[in-house]
């Protein structure tokens, strides 16, 4: 066997520069591979990341999704939660140890001479457990705050860089929302990109009440987050939360909800789905190079059948059997198809961080993804190296060495 390698080794090494043209489909094929599933692999890792960063056991009720003549409105539309909904779940639904509404605002905030627009998100008190959101310093507010409408906030760690200075503690301080002045009782953690990439960090977080009547005027809600005791339990609350909304806008049988209700598995799965979709488009222009380069394996190798006649007549003739010829011949196939992968794989370690530095994508390089690579391009030499060993093991000795 290790002799059979050796001889193959030394066919290909005769001609260098043809052998790599002939690896070259394969290194494409493979480097394509490891960096399309790198992708793949790294888009979900992110998104999955961005989705347990909204907080554990979380359900998101928004508004929208609702048909009229016809019309599918869909998320986005003009909020239609109420404030008789948030309370109606805090009181009919068991098993929830956390909830919060959302009124969102975007507004010009100013502290000292600097300012910038920022998010202004009205929400409760319960709102940085729901998101498992740390403060870095000072504290939250508290029911009473929400129920008083107090003029204070939490700010995010970009607004605090932007209005305050890097590192500097802004609690204590005062901003201008609106020219309304709220003074701020905590600091955020930094949280990062948001499920839509959205710098989450941009914000300050006041009690709904103050957005409402002191800032937006608004009396719906987008957003209700509502955080399960467990993950056992996401199902069941889902479900009753389904049915009490539907009861509390008095959506008759057979009429589409004019809400969603999505917990993390959903959007994680919403979003991972373009990644899919790209990770199979990938694949398979990937697929057709890999049957490309095999198909010029096959090429070579025929073309290396006719310039052997007479070596193999020879062999023939001193007592090899077809098989050993045949043997010969696949070895030098898959060989070349095996360098290709390696060579391939190699492409594809260097390739896919190369995309993260020079464009923030996400890869992550799966061994599975590698395994994959390198057995694909074993069997392609195999299956395309193996019509051209046949051929050449049934030559006849006495035709092979009278070939010219």
């Amino acid at each position: 066997m290790f002799a059979t390698l050796r001889i193959a080794l030394m066919a290909i090494r005769r001609n260098v520069l043809r052998s790599f043209l002939t690896m070259l489909g394969i290194i494409v094929g493979i480097a394509a591979v490891i960096v399309g599933v790198s992708m793949g692999t790294g888009a979900k890792a992110e998104v999955d990341k961005r989705i347990a960063g909204l907080g554990q056991n979380l359900i998101t009720v928004m508004s929208g999704n609702m048909t009229r003549g016809g019309v599918r409105g869909g998320f986005g539309m003009a909020p239609n939660l109420s404030i008789e909904d948030f309370d109606a779940i805090r009181q009919e639904i068991s098993q929830v140890t956390a909830m919060s509404p959302e009124a969102g605002t975007t507004a010009q905030v100013a502290a000292g001479n600097q300012n910038s627009s920022v998010r202004v998100s009205g929400v409760s008190d319960e709102y940085i457990d729901t998101r498992s959101w740390a403060l870095k310093s000072g504290e939250n507010f508290t029911a009473a705050d929400v129920r008083n409408a107090s003029k204070i906030c939490l700010i995010g760690a970009t607004t605090a860089k932007t209005l305050f200075g890097e590192g500097i503690d802004p609690v204590g301080q005062s901003v201008r929302i609106k020219n309304a002045p709220f003074t701020i009782v905590g600091w955020l953690e930094a949280k990062g990109s948001g499920s839509f990439g959205q710098d989450q960090d941009d914000v300050l977080l006041v009690p709904y009440t103050s957005v409402m009547k002191r800032l937006s005027g608004d009396t719906k809600f987008r957003f209700i987050f509502v955080q399960a005791e467990s993950p056992d339990a996401i199902p069941l609350v889902q479900e009753q939360l389904k049915e009490l909304l539907r009861r509390q806008h008095k959506i008759s049988d057979g009429k589409d909800d004019d809400f969603m209700v999505r917990n993390q598995q959903e959007t994680s799965d919403f979003f991972n789905a373009n990644n899919r979709i790209m990770t199979v488009l990938i694949g398979f222009f990937a697929g057709i190079s890999l049957v490309v380069g095999g198909i010029g394996i096959m090429n070579i190798m025929l073309v290396s059948v006719t310039e052997r006649t007479r070596e193999i007549g020879i062999r023939l003739a001193v007592g090899a059997r077809g098989r050993d010829v045949l043997l010969q011949f696949l070895a030098e196939a898959v060989l070349l198809s095996v360098l290709g992968g390696g060579v391939g794989i190699a492409v594809g370690y260097w390739l896919a961080p190369l995309l993260t530095q020079l464009f923030q994508f996400p890869t992550l390089i799966s061994q599975s993804s590698v395994i994959l690579a390198f057995t694909v391009s074993a069997i392609i030499g195999i299956v395309f190296g193996f019509f051209p060993a046949l051929k050449a093991a049934n030559l006849d000795p006495i035709d092979a060495l009278r070939y010219e």
